[in-house]
Parts: structure tokens; C-alpha cells; sequence
């Protein structure tokens, strides 16, 4: 989060909301008995798996050049790579929309357990309300990350939600694809990739993405099919090069 900003009372408890586990008294016990069961097992499967993974990471420069700029990155990935972006992207307090669901809230709390932050909703249930919380987040100095094509689908198609944030915030969007060498490939409708312990992972970040405050909605249309483009490209190209090729590592 960004430095030397004064947050008033209201502000402050915005920013514990996000960071803080969410009171769970809304769900049946059972529900609740198998939120918290469902959270320590992704959270802990994700930071042992994690842990033995082995990264090349290109186009890091992008991310800090963006913080030497003083601004906020917005990042996007597809919602498939989950397991391993909040792996590699922990401690980074961005802000991630999740689903007012079942699903959501074992999703919020792990992710909130490797540093990050929630607002709940989506595109089909209180995504307005959240992407303006998301907003004002960003506002008081918390980055941002978005499964783009989240959280139901369809699979690889971008959404609107980051590009409306960085109109109205005026940080860039990074766009980023994550390819494991060897993973299991969940039955799922986002494909969730889980990497196999001791693998090589590719992450590949491209140039950020600018959307003007004053952007209607041709170019919202057209900074859509930008980032389309570029996650497209970026996972064309993992898969070519790391999934089917020879990888070379760094340490």
C-alpha cells in the first residue's frame, strides 16, 4: 500500500474489511464447519506445493517501474492460474474480487491468508458495489488483481471490470500469464491448473495497459480487445515455448 497517505476512521475500517476475515454467522454451521476446512486445505496445499516450485519470471521490470512511477498496478490473468499467481503474487496486498458465494468466501479467506485483500461480488452478483469498493480501495493506496475471466466464465474471455478500474483510479492494467511445466488440470470450467510439486513455472508479464478518465465505450470496447489480445499471445506463447519446449530456468 502506498505511503504517507492520512486515512480517516472510515477509511481505516475499509481497509481491515478487506485485509480481515469475514464474519461467517450468515452461513449454517455446516457451512461454516467446511468454509474454514476448505480454507486451511487450499492454504496450506498452496504454500507447500508453492514452495517447491521453480520460477522464471520475464518482464518484472514492468510491475516496478510502475511503483517507481508512483502509481498502482491492476493485474490481470486468467482465473485458471489462481493457484499459482496467489502463490508468487503473496505479500503484494492487492485487492482481488470474490464471489458473494460459498465458493467465494473459502477463496476469500486462503487468498487473505497469503496477504491479500477481498471485496465480494462479481459480475453476475454485487460486482457494481464491489468494484466501487475496489475503487476506493485503490484510491486509499491498495493494488489491485483480477482473474479477468472470472468468476464463472466463459473461460479465457476478458471482462469489463478492470478496465473500469483503471478509468476511474488512472493506475495501468499488467497484464500476465503464468505456464507450469507439469501440473494436474482440475474438471472445472476455468480449467484450474494445479503444478506438480518441483516444477518449473513461466510467468511472463507484458507492458501495462492505460485507459483514459475520459474513455467512453468504444474504447472501453477497444482496450478490451487489447488485453484480449495480450493474454491470448502471452498464453499461446508459454505454451509453446515452456509447456512443449525446453525451459530454461533461473534462480
Amino acid at each position: 500500500m502506498t505511503a504517507n497517505i492520512e486515512f480517516s476512521e472510515k477509511d481505516q475500517q475499509a481497509i481491515k474489511r478487506a485485509y480481515s476475515f469475514a464474519d461467517l454467522s450468515g452461513y449454517r454451521w455446516q457451512q461454516r464447519w467446511l468454509i474454514r476446512a476448505a480454507d486451511l486445505v487450499f492454504f496450506l496445499m498452496i504454500s507447500l506445493i508453492g514452495r517447491t516450485i521453480r520460477f522464471e519470471v520475464r518482464g518484472m521490470t514492468h510491475l516496478d517501474k510502475i511503483r517507481q512511477d508512483g502509481q498502482l498496478e491492476i493485474q490481470c490473468f486468467w482465473h485458471g492460474s489462481i493457484f499459482l499467481a496467489t502463490y508468487y503474487f503473496r505479500g503484494r496486498a492487492l485487492i482481488v474480487m470474490t464471489s458473494q458465494s460459498f465458493d467465494g468466501e473459502y477463496i476469500a479467506r486462503f487468498i487473505q491468508r497469503f496477504g491479500y485483500g477481498a471485496v465480494r461480488g462479481s459480475s453476475t452478483r454485487g460486482g457494481i458495489g464491489a468494484l466501487v469498493e475496489q475503487i476506493r480501495l485503490m484510491k486509499l493506496g491498495c493494488p489491485a488483481g483480477f482473474a479477468i475471466d472470472g468468476p464463472k466464465g466463459p473461460r479465457h474471455v476478458v471482462k469489463e471490470g478492470a478496465l473500469l478500474l483503471a478509468k476511474k483510479t488512472g493506475n495501468p492494467i499488467v497484464p500476465f500469464a503464468l505456464t507450469p511445466k507439469k501440473c494436474w488440470t482440475v474438471k472445472s470450467w476455468d480449467r484450474m491448473q494445479i503444478p506438480r510439486p518441483f516444477t518449473s513455472v513461466l510467468i511472463e508479464i507484458a507492458a501495462p495497459i492505460s485507459v483514459s478518465p475520459q474513455a467512453d465505450e468504444t474504447e472501453i470496447a477497444a482496450k478490451r480487445r487489447e488485453l484480449q489480445n495480450i493474454l491470448d499471445d502471452l498464453t499461446k506463447r508459454g505454451q509453446n515455448e515452456y509447456q512443449f519446449g525446453r525451459p530454461k530456468v533461473s534462480d
